[in-house]
């Protein structure tokens, strides 16, 4: 299977095929509103404004298991990315990213690239500090935390996992590489 055989689902529940991203340079992150790491909503936003106009979409999947940091109805979740941090790319219905009830979408994610890139001293620190938090697991592939980034190229390759730390305008560079290539 490749990315585009997926499908995920909308807020409103229907079925969004990622084979209508064909194409695109994409962004697929595990969120939740009430982190330490959701001011990560500016930069996501910030590279949506400065670069949907040439192909990068952003995937947005509200996830509860790290902590019970993402409650709320997926509208409730949306109208608060809205208000505080005037997101403009939608946030998908909320799922699961680790266990027996993984989505296919992170399950398949995590088999094409199993560790994050933590970059400088500082972001490593953080997440060892994460990965003693009650229910973290240290489980090759798994999720860690809220705001695990994946990065996929526009032809469905799964290019680079980014951790919870990394913040998302240290991913420019390589996003305008992506958006470059033919």
């Amino acid at each position: 299977m490749e990315i585009y055989d997926y499908k995920v689902k909308t807020r409103d529940g229907k079925d969004f095929p990622l084979a209508s991203l064909k194409g695109k340079v994409l962004i697929i992150v595990n969120t939740a509103t009430g982190c330490g790491f959701t001011p990560q909503y500016e930069g996501l936003e910030n590279l949506y404004k400065t670069y949907h106009d040439q192909g990068l979409e952003i995937l947005d999947f509200p996830c509860d298991q790290f902590g019970h940091q993402a409650p709320g109805t997926d509208d409730e979740i949306h109208n608060f990315c809205v208000a505080k941090y005037q997101t403009t790319f939608d946030q998908f219905a909320k799922i699961e990213v680790n266990g027996d009830k993984a989505d296919p979408l992170y399950q398949y994610l995590k088999s094409q690239i199993a560790d994050d890139i933590i970059d400088g001293m500082k972001n490593k620190l953080a997440m060892k500090a994460i990965e003693k938090m009650p229910g973290v697991k240290k489980e090759p592939g798994f999720i860690k935390w809220n705001f695990t980034k994946f990065l996929v190229d526009k032809n469905g390759k799964v290019v680079a996992r980014f951790s919870p730390t990394h913040k998302p305008e240290d991913m420019e560079p390589k996003i305008k590489q992506l958006l470059a290539d033919e």
